[in-house]
């Protein structure tokens, strides 16, 4: 049960790393990278499961 724990912290902890990351750019930065402002959410997902 200890290591369901670790690992379900440990994507929430890259999930919230990666949204306040993407969310810390200014909407250039984001339309530089081709990024929509309402994508980042969804891209924070798929790069904590990663």
């Amino acid at each position: 049960m200890f290591e369901v724990l670790k690992s379900r912290y440990s994507t929430w902890k890259r999930y919230s790393r990666t949204l306040q990351e993407l969310e810390s750019l200014s909407n250039r930065e984001l339309a530089d990278l081709g990024i929509a402002r309402s994508d980042i959410p969804r891209l924070a997902r798929e790069a904590a499961r990663s």
